[in-house]
């Protein structure tokens, strides 16, 4: 049977093309009916501003499902030799466009890379056609790929917690924030979790950010007892963990404006504050409506307006106590970190006072 022709896709006055249009990405269900390929880059098209505010200069992995989401296709994990038909792409895919830009990034190993970094909103749209649904942008421009310029505040519901327990310890962040003197901007994670981003000034280190999210969220746990920090999820409990380490080097979230690799296509979706705390089910936030949505304003229209120090929060590092937490596994090994071991299987007898394993 011959392959349906390709379509082609109006991105900002570029047209592109499209290759089996038809295909199914999202599987209809009993409130969404079926997307295919075509619609998925059209819907990226159609909230252009908006993923183009979260995306613009900034380096982007792509999170790829060519073969469309389906509960038998799992996303690669990265381990040696292993074949997905899902997967992220850290570099620029071959037969990129002429007019897609990149710029060369440093991963935690020491290795480089190039990556893609979206300038108009035909690249995103060409991604679509790749088999692109959700874009991970790093929080830096490539102007100074070293130096964020955006706190992330991931908060993450355990087991016994879900998303309108995210939403109400994101309006006591909001409380916080304010108290510092600092503003945020939500969203919805697409999922079950809830996302809120600082704009900060481009003066501090990945590892300067990261101290920063581990102040607020321990800020955050003295003001809220279903907050957690723990980075070991046995330690975590029934409550919403602030993951701090979502702002270390080459570790990113969904943009806002991305699908999510879940039935519905739902959407990571800017709020406005105001109407956060009415939102109980995020998966109403989809591929469907969330383009008329943004026809009416994006919530996150002012975000670049203003840009804050991180000095409150680097002080809330200083003051409150704890100290250094574990870096992801993939890091080096970083002064101060404890031991990289659950705390169920530590034995005392094998680890000296710095943390440092002792042959027994």
């Amino acid at each position: 049977m011959p392959k349906p022709p390709a379509a082609e896709v109006d991105a900002g006055g570029r047209a592109v093309r499209v290759s089996s249009p038809d295909r199914v990405i999202y599987e209809a269900t009993d409130s969404t009916p079926e997307a295919t390929k075509l619609m998925v880059a059209e819907y990226f098209a159609s909230v252009g501003d908006g993923l183009m505010r979260a995306l613009r200069d900034r380096p982007t992995a792509l999170e790829r499902w060519p073969a469309g989401v389906r509960p038998e296709i799992k996303l690669a994990t990265g381990r040696p030799g292993e074949k997905a038909d899902a997967f992220y792409q850290k570099r620029v895919p071959k037969g990129a466009p002429d007019y897609l830009e990149s710029v060369e990034i440093t991963f935690p190993s020491g290795r480089t890379a190039e990556e893609i970094v979206p300038t108009e909103i035909a690249v995103p749209v060409w991604c679509a056609h790749m088999g692109t649904l959700t874009f991970h942008p790093w929080p830096v421009r490539r102007a100074d790929v070293d130096r964020p310029d955006e706190l992330r505040i991931d908060l993450d519901p355990q087991p016994g917690t879900g998303f309108t327990d995210a939403v109400r310890v994101a309006g006591v962040a909001k409380e916080l924030l304010e108290d510092l003197g600092l503003r945020g901007f939500v969203k919805t994670s697409g999922n079950r979790g809830v996302h809120v981003y600082v704009r900060i000034r481009p003066e501090w280190e990945f590892a300067d950010v990261r101290h920063a999210a581990i102040g607020f969220g321990r800020e955050l746990e003295r003001r809220d007892d279903q907050v957690t920090t723990a980075w070991w999820k046995e330690e975590r409990g029934e409550r919403i963990f602030v993951d701090f380490n979502q702002n270390t080097r080459d570790r990113t979230i969904a943009s806002a404006y991305s699908l999510r690799p879940i039935e519905g296509a739902p959407v990571s979706t800017p709020l406005h504050w105001d109407e956060l705390a009415g939102v109980t089910d995020p998966s109403v936030f989809n591929l469907f409506t969330v383009p008329e949505r943004l026809a009416d304003g994006d919530p996150w229209a002012s975000i670049d307006d203003e840009a804050f120090s991180l000095e409150p929060l680097l002080r809330l590092w200083e003051e409150l106590p704890g100290g250094e937490l574990n870096y992801p596994p993939d890091h080096p090994k970083m002064p101060g970190e404890p031991p990289r071991v659950q705390p169920s299987k530590k034995v005392a007898s094998h680890w000296d006072e710095a943390g440092n394993r002792i042959d027994p």
